[in-house]
């Protein structure tokens, strides 16, 4: 295995973009591959911008990120709108910076609409113009891995993570959030804060809120797959073997 990635007409290896469903892997697998090939992440996911909301969009950790650069997390405050059409914009700067300054770019996330718009250059006015089809060809810009898990050891792995959002004190950022913004910012209308605010006014137990949690974030995960099933330039790779393939697929 020798140090030359594969490269496109641009004389740069193509972006990677590692997607799949909620809680399937995605970011640490960024970051273990950013260590090896010297790469950056950015975040392809529509909750991780809002700031605050650390615990309840489930973003990396300063430890966990282990000195890999990330982007794309906390850029607006929870009731400000950041639509697509900012995201691409933001994604290409990031891109073109962190090529400029000879790593890979690493695009992270499970908002389908993010990643499609990037991968299949859409070209916006005050509305997206066209959506994804079989028949678009995705920009040689781009190499997407897909992770793939058996759907029963999906659902065992986010049961597991809503089990650890309430361990990680959720209530108290939950609270934070209601303080600083009130019940009706739409930030607040998904993800776990509503079931959190049930529990946190009595409504529901603990044990309740966990379920109820792992239960939207399966759903969540449904809608993902299917979203991202249309697109048939995905490599789908079990978590295990995802690695040595995309450093295989780099390196040669």
């Amino acid at each position: 295995m020798n140090n030359t990635p594969n490269i496109n007409n641009n004389q740069h290896p193509p972006v990677l973009v590692i997607v799949g469903p909620t809680g399937s892997g995605k970011t640490g697998l960024a970051i273990e591959v950013a260590k090896i090939l010297n790469g950056e992440v950015i975040s392809a996911d529509s909750r991780a911008i809002y700031k605050g909301m650390d615990i309840g969009t489930a973003k990396p950790t300063i430890a966990e990120m282990d000195g890999v650069p990330h982007f794309g997390i906390d850029l607006v405050e929870p009731d400000e709108r950041f639509t697509v059409v900012d995201f691409v914009r933001y994604a290409k700067q990031k891109i073109a910076e962190i090529r400029e300054r000879g790593k890979l770019p690493i695009i992270a996330g499970g908002t389908g609409l993010y990643v499609d718009s990037l991968v299949f250059n859409y070209q916006f006015d005050d509305v997206v113009k066209k959506t994804c089809s079989d028949r678009e060809e995705m920009s040689s810009d781009y190499i997407i891995v897909g992770i793939d898990w058996p759907r029963e050891k999906l659902r065992e792995r986010l049961l597991i993570r809503s089990n650890k959002l309430f361990e990680q004190n959720i209530e108290a950022e939950t609270l934070s959030m209601v303080e600083k913004y009130g019940w009706d910012s739409q930030a607040m209308k998904s993800d776990i804060y509503p079931i959190c605010w049930e529990m946190m006014r009595g409504n529901i137990s603990r044990e309740e809120a966990i379920r109820l949690n792992a239960i939207d974030d399966w759903h969540l995960a449904k809608r993902q797959l299917t979203w991202f099933s249309r697109n048939k330039n995905i490599n789908w790779l079990p978590l295990d073997k995802a690695a040595e393939w995309i450093i295989k697929y780099y390196r040669g």
